[in-house]
């Protein structure tokens, strides 16, 4: 591609040369205009699977004002294991929710798709069976967290290191 300065009756705009055809700077940039219009879709493609739950891999991992690290880190968890809402996605980087309603940007190599949820508000009754009957198992403190398996419509299956039972949806946070 060559460039240079013409003379003469153009005023001297600066002039692209590629082959045969002359382009004027102003036809490219619309041209560039259109690419990035085009582009536009790929973005919104990005949001197409959230918001999902996650929770987190690796410790410590950095919760950010913005998708980039050049962003401000606002919160730095410490804790691997904690359920995080995925509420939107741009390339590497995920929008997530914590319990206390803290959102940020995280890379998404400290989010895996296991899924784990934590008692909140008051104490969680686990019991024996999937739609809450049967004996009391344990109780468990808001704050405990532990891996989430198959949810009826009011009953999750809980582990909490190993010991197994069953919790009400509304006594957990992360699920819908």
């Amino acid at each position: 591609m060559l460039y240079r300065r013409m003379g003469g009756d153009d005023g001297g705009r600066l002039i692209v040369r590629r082959g045969g055809p002359r382009f004027a700077i102003p036809k490219m940039l619309g041209l560039l205009v259109l690419a990035m219009v085009m582009a536009a879709p790929v973005r919104a493609a990005d949001d197409e699977n959230a918001p999902y739950w996650a929770s987190l891999r690796d410790q410590p991992a950095n919760l950010r004002v913005g998708p980039g690290r050049e962003y401000r880190i606002s919160w730095v968890y410490v804790r691997s294991g904690l359920p995080m809402k995925v509420l939107r996605m741009i390339g590497g980087w995920r929008l997530v929710e914590d319990i206390d309603g803290a959102r940020g940007w995280m890379l998404a190599q400290f989010l895996t798709r296991g899924r784990t949820a934590t008692v909140k508000g008051a104490i969680a009754e686990i019991r024996e069976n999937s739609d809450g009957s049967g004996r009391l198992l344990w109780r468990a403190e808001p704050g405990v967290t532990g891996k989430l398996g198959d949810c009826g419509p009011a009953w999750c299956k809980f582990d909490i290191d190993g010991r197994r039972g069953f919790v009400a949806k509304t006594a957990v946070w992360g699920v819908d």
